[in-house]
């Protein structure tokens, strides 16, 4: 679980972060609780803080990255965190993710807390905290039982000298002008959930776990539309970047086509030749199967198409014999006609000569 919470000054983003802690048993990583510890430890980067501070100038955006990092080794932060107070503007924003993503923890939701600037006036001069353990108060919405003492540890309850109306009037100027463009950048990214600060802080705090709870399921189940995103972008900026032609280019595809290579004559030992063998036998019921059913379909065609041509012969055939058949009849019955002519006049001509024949003949008795 990897959050920022997002807010005006005032809207209880440490209140819920302890809670947060709390109950998902991830660290709070407040900037401010960062810095001061630093300074008292005397590190390094606290002394580069100090130094910053004392000459009135804020401390760089690359001590509190430094800062921030170094807090997320701990062992405590390998499930999550929840960020309080961080960032305070887009160039921040923009530092944080690339410092994360190198990490391999980017962000995984931001929630803004929403509330109304008047009410967040009297939280703010009303607000007191506990010295000894970082407890936050305020004496109009949730006042301690006993006054200037800690319910939790009975540490004497300070009133930050910062929390008075012209101050507060300053800041909420700041976070209008810096802060407030956080909410479209992760809007955009796909990271937003709103949850209204009115209420109690009970309240405030079941709304912001419900949100917590939902994108963490979303999350198991499939990556959210911003990973998407960000994936396809770094996926369309490599292309970019290694475009073919360009020796990038062949060099990716190079050891990319040689990597594939390798895996194959790996899978190919693996294999063995019983799989080879397999993989051959069934290939080749597949090319005699495919050419079966190419050879039947083929076959079929020509059937069909001898069929037809049968018919069609037979109906021309049909058709033709129908047509001569009359003239076929009218000339058979001309020839039987002339034939019985032709005789007739043969029978009268012959008989003449026989009588002719018989008278001559006698005499020679």
């Amino acid at each position: 679980m990897r959050i920022v919470l997002l807010g005006a000054p005032g809207s209880g983003k440490g209140t819920q972060a302890k809670l947060l802690t709390r109950k998902y048993h991830v660290p709070q990583v407040s900037t401010g609780d960062l810095l001061r510890a630093a300074v008292r430890a005397g590190t390094p980067l606290g002394l580069q803080a100090k130094a910053a501070m004392d000459e009135g100038r804020l401390v760089s955006d690359d001590i509190v990255l430094a800062m921030i990092r170094e807090r997320l080794s701990h062992p405590d932060a390998r499930k999550g965190f929840i960020l309080d107070g961080f960032p305070r503007n887009l160039a921040q924003a923009e530092a944080l993710d690339a410092m994360l993503e190198n990490l391999g923890k980017p962000l995984q939701l931001a929630v803004l807390i929403d509330i109304d600037l008047d009410i967040l006036m009297q939280r703010m001069t009303g607000r007191r905290t506990c010295e000894s353990c970082g407890q936050m108060y305020n004496i109009y919405s949730s006042p301690p039982k006993l006054e200037d003492r800690c319910d939790v540890c009975g540490g004497n309850l300070r009133h930050r000298a910062d929390d008075n109306e012209e101050t507060i009037g300053n800041r909420l100027r700041v976070y209008e002008n810096q802060t407030a463009p956080l909410i479209d950048y992760y809007r955009k990214q796909g990271k937003l959930r709103t949850v209204q600060g009115l209420g109690e802080i009970e309240d405030v705090f079941a709304a912001i776990s419900k949100v917590v709870e939902e994108t963490l399921a979303e999350e198991t189940t499939a990556p959210s539309a911003a990973a998407r995103a960000i994936g396809a972008m770094k996926k369309a900026a490599g292309k970019k970047k290694a475009a073919p032609g360009t020796a990038a280019g062949a060099e990716k595809q190079a050891a990319r086509s040689k990597s594939q290579s390798k895996s194959q004559s790996k899978s190919q030992s693996k294999s063995g030749p019983k799989s080879r063998s397999a993989k051959k036998a069934a290939s080749t019921k597949k090319t005699v199967t495919k050419k079966t059913a190419a050879r039947k379909a083929a076959s079929t065609r020509q059937a069909a198409a001898k069929k037809a041509s049968a018919v069609k012969k037979t109906r021309v055939k049909g058709a033709v014999t129908k047509k001569t058949t009359p003239k076929k009849q009218a000339s058979t019955k001309k020839v039987a006609s002339k034939k019985a002519s032709v005789k007739k006049t043969v029978k009268k001509k012959a008989a003449p000569k026989k009588k002719t024949a018989v008278k001559k003949a006698a005499p020679k008795k």
